[in-house]
């Protein structure tokens, strides 16, 4: 039986309270590594097969982070770089195969990155409430969509998550696979959107936390999910 587990990413140096970090690129503060740590520790009963990240380095330093765990070390793959550098030859299914135990392989893609937050980008949240009200900010980060001005909604991010899941994720986990996916708050609520066959309306509740695990089971052709939501109270102010 394969596992499925999706994760955020630990605290950003730009802490997620204070800005609309988006696509910038910030490694993980102290508390950040921290949350990493605790997921590693948690995820140890797992042996991990496979995982992905985004293009990000806050994703990347926690999926780093939780292989240490594993006393696994990644090796990225580069797709389409298989069969002698001709483009489109990766072979996603046998290639874990080949490797030694103690190896991982890991794959770095833009279509589990955050969401673009377009004129908000790296904006101070409290600024932007001040220049557009709580309503409309909360509307544009929440709701499926539209998303911010010269942005991307949350269901620009589900079209380019959701297919990437389908093509390269699923099929392993399918194949009984233990497989992380390490991402960001929109991305992966495109992916338990997609997972959990959640409706536009109710995605607006549906958040992660940093650090935060989800992990879900592939049995009788479907995920379930095994591990309990976090409580409301420990997600305000996201």
């Amino acid at each position: 039986m394969g596992h499925l587990i999706l994760v955020r990413h630990g605290e950003p140096g730009l802490k997620p309270e204070d800005r609309l970090a988006g696509w910038m690129d910030v490694s993980l503060s102290k508390k950040g590594i921290e949350e990493a740590l605790e997921c590693a520790a948690e995820l140890e009963k797992f042996e991990l097969d496979l995982a992905f990240a985004s293009n990000l380095v806050r994703t990347q330093e926690t999926l780093l982070i939780i292989l240490s765990g594993q006393k696994k070390t990644g090796v990225i793959v580069h797709e389409g770089t298989g069969d002698g550098g001709n483009p489109g030859k990766t072979d996603w299914y046998s290639y874990p195969e080949k490797l030694d135990k103690k190896l991982i392989p890991i794959y770095f893609t833009p279509s589990l990155n955050e969401r673009y937050y377009g004129k908000l980008q790296g904006r101070k949240k409290q600024k932007m409430v001040e220049k557009y009200g709580a309503e409309k900010l909360a509307s544009w980060r929440w709701n499926f969509e539209p998303g911010p001005p010269e942005g991307e909604s949350l269901k620009a991010v589900y079209e380019r998550a959701v297919p990437y899941f389908e093509e390269k994720i699923l099929p392993v986990v399918k194949a009984g696979k233990n497989v992380l996916v390490c991402a960001h708050q929109n991305s992966l609520r495109a992916l338990v959107k997609y997972i959990e066959e959640i409706s536009d309306e109710d995605i607006r509740n549906v958040r992660f936390s940093t650090g935060e695990l989800a992990i879900y089971s592939y049995s009788e052709d479907k995920l379930t999910r095994e591990n309990a939501e976090m409580s409301p109270e420990t997600k305000r102010n996201l």
